[in-house]
Parts: structure tokens; C-alpha cells; sequence
């Protein structure tokens, strides 16, 4: 919980899409503030005008998380004005069951602060707001996708017609053929199945749209690049990574992240009451779900170390979900030492790290690397010798706490 700093007031915003009140407050703790003025639904765009007449630098703007909150800071931050945002979870609780208006939501944002017991949220720079946006586009695509992927199929077994698991329903390809033949269709059922097809080759041409955009973008920026040489990461969690953690100095120590992300168990023991949960509760559950999947592919690799960690585990306490949350924690960590830069030199490209490289750059350029001047083994000699900066620091998985990290070797890490 971030400790509040000195302000000479404190102005609690409730913003919305085309208004804001503002409620400004003088006075150390929520008791002792006094309310000295109180501004109610002013146009947004008068936002910088209005701050820079009514306050001063000295001044401190808080607001609850909503979806302008991160464009609201910027704005002040160009007017000279200090703001943060406020965990909306925390503010919700807060509020009166029996009475809300925007005047007394400003006031309450502004007294939460005071309290010091609303936790802050990171506002993110420009460059991570873009990739989470991309991020989030390509997530909505891919959720699409399974979505009328599932309508078709229902329709068709509605219909009494059943496709073989796995058989590719993208147009063009084999699944229209085999659905016109299934059975004798109606002109109007026949239209209903070309209206679906239509949808998900829609989707579909989105996501690949984003995927390629992405594979770009990771291979274009050194610091992501470097994340794909862990075992089961490769571009799309490498991005996401980069995405929603942002700036990783804002993570002191490796459990601050894994706390982040969620990978720790829940408990409670208060008094008589002692419970342990899972971590399904707590924490980014998209990031979690990505590192989920990859910590899956460490455990298909049978020469990875962490690999072999991971199933004594799960032959040991009888779980795989139990063992792919404990290997995707450890990726976790390997992911912090990694984003703080901390590598030695790493000698050779293994042949998994070769195999991946060869499948991104087919997904950022399917159409071959026309327009962009290299051919194709150039471009990856390039993007081995940013890759060749050294391995990656990473905890000793039969260690249960390692304060210090060990080096690990370049096969423990690229085995896709």
C-alpha cells in the first residue's frame, strides 16, 4: 500500500465520459479536512483550465480507476498537476448504501486518500497503454473466435450433423464442403450456416491481424525478444507480458510480482479461523492464464529441468494443477530476473530457440519479407544476435527459497 505524501490539498475527482466534480479538501486526516470548495459536473474539457485556475502544484488530484482515469492523469500531468488513481474495488466499499451523488463521491475519494487505506494503481506510460490496447484487441478476437466457432458447431449438431474434433472451420477450406454434403440443406438453413462462416472468418482474420501485429512488435524490441528464450513463452505471452507489467522497477522483489500476477495461495488466519485457498481469486487473471498455458509446455519438454521439477511435484502431491501453478510461479520469477536484465553470456542458439524464431517470423511476415530489404536468414542471424546477450538468471527449482540467484544454462530455458 503506497504511503501518501505531502499535499497541501487533497482534490477528490469523480470523473465520467464528459463530466467531472470535484470536491477540494484541506487538512491531514479525513476528520480534520475541511471541504473548502465544491465544483459539480464541469464539462471534461475545461478539465485543464479549471485546474490550473482553481489549484496549484502543491496540490494533489486523486480519482477512482474507471475507464478515462489514465487519460484524466495525463491531462493534469500536462497542466503541471499531480494525480493519482485509486483502486475502484476499495472505493465501492466505501460507498453509502442509502445515499450517492457525484458531490458525495468526490468528497469520499478524497477522504479514502486521507485514510491512507485505498490502495493506488500504477498509471501506465503512453507505450504500455498502447500495447495493453493491442493486447486487449487481440484477447477480444480470440474470445470471439471460440464464440461462433461454438454457435456453428451447435447449429450443426442441432441439425443432426457432427464434424470430427480439430477439423478446421476457417473458409476456405474442407469444412464447408463437408458441411454442404452432411446432409440436404435448406436454402434458408444453408444461409443461416453461410452467415456464421462468414462471422468467424471475420474474427478470424482479426485475430491473425493483431497476432502478426504483435509478433512485430516483440521482434522488434530487444526487451521482449529476450523473454521468448524461457521455456513455453513465445510471442504472444513475451507481448503480454510487456504489456501489463509495464515498467518491472516498479517490483522490488520477485514476490511482489508473483503477488501481482496471483500466483499466491490465498489464506486466512485470524483467530480460530485458518483457511487456504487456490489463487483463482486475486490477482491478473489474464496474464495468470497465459503463464498457465506456458507452464503447461514446460511440462510437455522432458529435458527441462523445471520440467522434471514440476512432475516429481505432481507425482508427490497427487495434483497437475497443483504442479503447472507451482512451475508457472517459478516462470514468474524467472521472468523478474530476466526483465531486470540481470544474464550472463549465452554461447549458442539452441535448436528449440531456433524452431521458435523460425515460427514468428513466418507469423509476422506470412507473406514472405518483401518490403522489408532481408531475406529471411538475415533477418534471423539479426535476431539471434540480439538474442546472443546472455542466459537468464533464474531460482533453483529443488530449492524452496533461494534468495540469491543461480545461472542456468541456455537448454533449461529455450526448450519450446
Amino acid at each position: 500500500m503506497k504511503t501518501n505524501t505531502p499535499a497541501e490539498r487533497v482534490i477528490g475527482l469523480d470523473s465520467h465520459p464528459d463530466s467531472f466534480t470535484a470536491a477540494i479538501l484541506r487538512g491531514p486526516t479525513p476528520a480534520a479536512a475541511i471541504v473548502e470548495q465544491l465544483c459539480n459536473k464541469v464539462p471534461l474539457g475545461q478539465l485543464p483550465k479549471w485546474a490550473q485556475k482553481r489549484t496549484t502544484a502543491n496540490d494533489l488530484f486523486v480519482l477512482e480507476a474507471s475507464g478515462n482515469s489514465f487519460q484524466v492523469v495525463r491531462v493534469l500531468a500536462a497542466v503541471g498537476r499531480k494525480a493519482k488513481v485509486l483502486e475502484s474495488c476499495r472505493m465501492g466499499q466505501l460507498k453509502e448504501a442509502h445515499a450517492n451523488n457525484d458531490k458525495i463521491s468526490a468528497v469520499r475519494i478524497g477522504k479514502a486518500y486521507l485514510a491512507g487505506t485505498a490502495k493506488e494503481v500504477w498509471v501506465p506510460d503512453a507505450r504500455t497503454q498502447e500495447r495493453r490496447d493491442w493486447f486487449l484487441a487481440h484477447r477480444k478476437a480470440v474470445k470471439h473466435c471460440c464464440q461462433f466457432r461454438a454457435s456453428l458447431l451447435s447449429y450443426l449438431s442441432d441439425n443432426g450433423v457432427r464434424l470430427k474434433p480439430h477439423t478446421p472451420l476457417i473458409p476456405p477450406g474442407p469444412a464447408e464442403e463437408l458441411i454442404r454434403k452432411a446432409r440436404p440443406w435448406s436454402p434458408r438453413q444453408w444461409l443461416v450456416i453461410e452467415g456464421k462462416l462468414m462471422e468467424l472468418r471475420h474474427t478470424d482474420e482479426q485475430r491473425q491481424h493483431w497476432h502478426q501485429l504483435i509478433t512485430q512488435e516483440v521482434l522488434a524490441d530487444p526487451a521482449l525478444l529476450a523473454l521468448v528464450r524461457l521455456c513455453g513463452v513465445r510471442e504472444i505471452v513475451a507481448f503480454a507480458l510487456g504489456a501489463v507489467i509495464g515498467d518491472i522497477q516498479r517490483f522490488r522483489h520477485p514476490k511482489q510480482l508473483v503477488k501481482y500476477i496471483g500466483f499466491n495461495p490465498a489464506f486466512d488466519d485470524s483467530g480460530q479461523n485458518r483457511w487456504s485457498g487456490g489463487i483463482g481469486g486475486h490477482g491478473r487473471r489474464d496474464l495468470r492464464s497465459l503463464l498457465v498455458e506456458g507452464a503447461q509446455a514446460v511440462l510437455r519438454n522432458s529435458k527441462n529441468p523445471l520440467a522434471l521439477w514440476g512432475r516429481k511435484l505432481m507425482g508427490r502431491k497427487g495434483s497437475r494443477n497443483l504442479a503447472v501453478c507451482a512451475v508457472a510461479r517459478k516462470l514468474t520469477v524467472a521472468v523478474w530476473y530476466l526483465m531486470m536484465g540481470r544474464w550472463t553470456q549465452l554461447e549458442e542458439i539452441e535448436a528449440g530457440l531456433n524452431l521458435k524464431i523460425g515460427k514468428m517470423i513466418s507469423q509476422a511476415h506470412p507473406a514472405g519479407l518483401k518490403g522489408t530489404d532481408k531475406t529471411r536468414e538475415a533477418f534471423r542471424a539479426e535476431i539471434f544476435q540480439t538474442l546472443k546477450t546472455g542466459q537468464v538468471y533464474l531460482l533453483d527449482p529443488n530449492q524452496k527459497s533461494s534468495p540469491k540467484p543461480v545461472v542456468v544454462s541456455a537448454s533449461t530455458l529455450v526448450q519450446a
